[in-house]
């Protein structure tokens, strides 16, 4: 029969006092870094002759449902570009990790002869590129790419910050289980596909969120390759309703033409709150995940 020894944490007055100013300044630090968040769900609620004149508050003034009404007057517009920025960012997530990983594992191998000539040519393209217009040339002209998603995918699809970080994940595994799954007749696919992915489960959630927050955010290249309406993602069918708003606002001020109804700075907001609502409901579902990954990506491997 075993005893069982129970240990009681004394906690002196010292500690008590630390404990408290913790708590309060944890509290102070969420409230404000929630402050932003409040004042943009609050002005979106807003009147834009409310915050034209009172500027912004925690709670709406003159509450109006008139942005989201502009924002989601064509519901089935908005729905296929919330389809179509779904598809781009898991997509684009996907085939960006496996690739990352993929070439994390080969370059982080000692047995691949070649690994720190390759690795250079990887941290050159960070202080070098080729410019906007070469970029752009190069996806028009040689990849065929205008008007079509790839050109939405590819070019976020490869990173070589996240190709560093997780470089870090993969030399965390030990080499000894890529030694026995050698010995037991395993390939370089099946040893990466049947052991390396699955003891990166922090690394993969990591550096999926970064992808997916860019891939979602992402308005420029549809602004560049895409002419087609139907293939604009969310935030450039956002962003250019916002533009036909102020243009419009803008042409209506120069003729002399009062627009009362149209609102401008309210809509911003609702906009940022329709775009950056599934994300914020994504994050708790890879939050464990997401901090263990940066405190062990955080360490040099």
């Amino acid at each position: 029969m075993t005893a069982q020894v129970h240990y009681k944490i004394r906690t002196t007055p010292s500690s008590r006092v630390f404990n408290i100013i913790g708590w309060i300044t944890i509290t102070v630090i969420t409230l404000v870094c929630l402050l932003p968040f409040i004042l943009l769900i609050s002005g979106s609620f807003s009147s834009d002759q409310a915050i034209r004149f009172y500027g912004y508050s925690i709670l709406p003034r003159d509450f109006t449902l008139e942005a989201y009404k502009v924002v989601f007057k064509y519901p089935e517009k908005v729905a296929r570009a919330y389809g179509v920025s779904i598809f781009i960012t898991v997509a684009g997530t996907v085939c960006g990790l496996f690739l990352l990983t993929m070439t994390a594992y080969v370059i982080s191998r000692k047995s691949f002869k070649y690994r720190n000539v390759l690795s250079f040519f990887f941290y050159l393209t960070t202080l070098f590129n080729g410019g906007m217009v070469c970029t752009y040339i190069f996806y028009i002209r040689y990849l065929h790419l205008k008007d079509s998603f790839l050109a939405l995918i590819l070019p976020g699809m490869f990173n070589v910050f996240y190709l560093l970080i997780m470089r870090s994940f993969v030399t965390a595994i030990p080499q000894a289980l890529i030694e026995s799954a050698k010995i037991d007749g395993a390939g370089e696919f099946k040893i990466f596909v049947r052991i390396i992915l699955p003891l990166l489960p922090s690394g993969l959630a990591t550096i999926g969120l970064f992808m997916a927050l860019e891939y979602w955010n992402d308005w420029y290249n549809a602004m560049l390759y895409i002419n087609t309406t139907a293939k604009y993602p969310l935030q450039y069918m956002l962003y250019d309703l916002q533009m036909q708003a102020q243009s419009l606002a803008q042409i209506a001020s120069q003729v002399g033409i009062r627009v009362e109804n149209l609102p401008t700075n309210s809509l911003k907001l609702a906009m940022a709150v329709v775009t950056t609502g599934p994300i914020v409901l994504l994050y708790p579902f890879v939050q464990k995940y997401f901090i263990k990954g940066v405190t062990i990506g955080s360490v040099k491997g």
